[in-house]
């Protein structure tokens, strides 16, 4: 029975559940019986060819299969296994049954990483909250070396072995060959971004964009082919600042999960997603076989941009209603269910019409307003009442385009979203809230004391819901936008000044809901 016992070796590795990292036991045994490896505990069909990886990358390191019967037991068993990165575990389990490598000294660490047949360690997703789940844990982790700069921002102190094959962590454990730990990559943020002084005329535009950005507000443009609204959003992500570090971290395990860190470094610039109108709801906001992000989670923290608006299925602009509000996207499946996070600020563009040129001067529809009418009527209301800017681009005329004066930097612009983003975040702070950084996502409860008007503007208020029918939502997005009006212009108090802008950026968004 004793002897048994050796034979049994466990190693601990991780199945992904959103961005969580939860726990998985690898045991490998090796018993008498009929000469072959299986794997059990309701593995997928990666985890499953992981056998014939596993076989072929221990014979190229120079260890042959024992010609007894091997069992893999990933437990708990009634989880669902997926993906490529039990390779590893398997491996090592295996290795320390043969007492090719100690066990007791594997106890300490996570492990995950794809094998290739010739025994070297593949990059595999989800590298960083495995480390930082390792970490809560009080273990180190052993992951691929292309892996190893996306981990290593777990902790300083974290223990972290990335090797680049089998051979290499055997040694390491035998003491032959040290492995250095990590060190924490970080991608230099280009300053090649595009420009806003390469945007002329649109000077209303340019003002819209700047208050979505000093408040995470998000954004609608309408306006005719060629106006330069695709050229505007493109632009919002010079005028963002850059992510704190713990909504990088947030990201990055986004990020990480999907796949998305180029070379496992990090980078502080906010996402900027631009899916095509011919994107799926699974696309869109997370789901397929794997239960994987959608382009609204990838967007966390910074822009998702829908370029020809109503040329998205109603079915996958409608399911962007409760991300936009909730600030998560929830999938829920019958065997189990995941949440995605999702704080994202939208930017959409859209024509007025099918032909795209309804309400140019000296341009007649033939099909009149009815052509304005159903087209903008693809877009629910429900979804409209969510947006809280709303914008007509008209055409640029000929005499801006000649004008040779150069318009505002992006620079100059992104210095005033700064500093509005600043007097938020010291106010949430005092405030005590934590779930909050910008007016756009703080409850209606705290905008109500934050964005009090003066008498002047509370009037103007209480006239404008009566004429124009606000929702409470509408009501509440106002006073969020006028907040920001008035954090821009260093204001504590929210004027009738700033509720008179708010409110007109509101009316667009009211007669479109009236055409929806």
């Amino acid at each position: 029975m004793r002897g048994q016992g050796k034979m049994v070796a466990r190693v601990r590795t991780v199945a992904f559940q959103g961005i969580e990292a939860v726990p998985v036991d690898v045991q490998v045994m090796i018993a008498p019986g009929k000469v072959g490896m299986q794997i059990v505990g309701l593995a997928d069909k990666a985890v499953a060819e992981s056998r014939e990886r596993v076989q072929a990358a221990l014979h190229a390191s120079g260890l042959s299969m024992p010609s007894k019967k091997v069992t893999v037991n990933l437990a708990p068993a009634d989880l669902p296994k997926e993906g490529s990165h039990y390779d590893l575990p398997i491996a090592l389990g295996l290795m320390a049954a043969l007492g090719a490598i100690p066990g007791d000294m594997l106890a300490s660490y996570v492990v995950l990483g794809e094998l290739s047949l010739d025994g070297t360690i593949a990059a595999v997703a989800g590298a960083l909250p495995a480390a930082i789940g390792a970490n809560a844990e009080g273990k180190g982790l052993i992951c691929p070396f292309g892996c190893g700069p996306e981990a290593a921002w777990a902790g300083k102190d974290f223990d972290i072995l990335a090797p680049r094959s089998l051979i290499a962590i055997a040694n390491h454990f035998r003491g032959t060959q040290v492995l250095s730990r990590p060190e924490p990559g970080i991608h230099v943020s280009a300053r090649d971004l595009p420009d806003l002084c390469d945007i002329k005329g649109q000077e209303s535009a340019k003002r819209a964009l700047e208050v979505a950005a000093a408040g995470g507000h998000n954004l609608l443009m309408v306006g005719p082919p060629g106006s330069g609204k695709s050229m505007l959003a493109q632009r919002l992500p010079s005028i963002l600042p850059p992510l704190g570090p713990k909504e990088l971290l947030e990201v990055s395990m986004i990020a990480s999960v999907a796949g998305e860190l180029g070379e496992g470094k990090l980078t502080d610039r906010r996402p900027f997603r631009a899916p095509h109108h011919s994107a799926s709801m699974a696309a869109m906001v997370g789901g397929g076989l794997r239960v994987r992000p959608g382009e609204v989670s990838l967007a966390h923290h910074g822009v998702l941009f829908l370029d020809e608006f109503p040329e998205f299925s109603p079915q996958t602009l409608d399911a962007l209603r409760q991300p936009l509000e909730t600030g998560d996207c929830m999938i829920a499946r019958a065997n189990h269910r995941v949440t995605y996070p999702a704080r994202i600020q939208l930017v959409a563009a859209m024509n007025p019409c099918r032909c795209g040129m309804a309400g140019e001067p000296g341009y007649r529809c033939l099909r009149g307003e009815r052509c304005r009418t159903d087209y903008q009527a693809r877009i629910s209301g429900p979804l409209l009442d969510r947006i809280d800017l709303r914008i007509e681009v008209p055409a640029v005329s000929a005499a801006d385009l000649i004008r040779p004066d150069r318009a505002e930097k992006s620079a100059a612009v992104a210095l005033r979203v700064a500093r509005a983003r600043t007097i938020q975040r010291e106010r949430f702070e005092r405030l005590g809230v934590t779930s909050a950084t910008t007016n756009a996502h703080c409850s209606p409860s705290i905008i109500e004391d934050i964005a009090t008007p003066d008498a002047a503007g509370l009037s103007l208020l209480k006239d404008a819901s009566e004429k124009l029918g606000f929702s409470a939502r509408a009501y509440h997005r106002v006073l969020k936008v006028a907040r920001t009006l008035a954090d821009l212009d260093a204001s504590e108090t929210v004027g009738r000044i700033h509720l008179a802008e708010a409110i007109s950026y509101r009316m667009m968004s009211e007669r479109v809901a009236q055409a929806a």
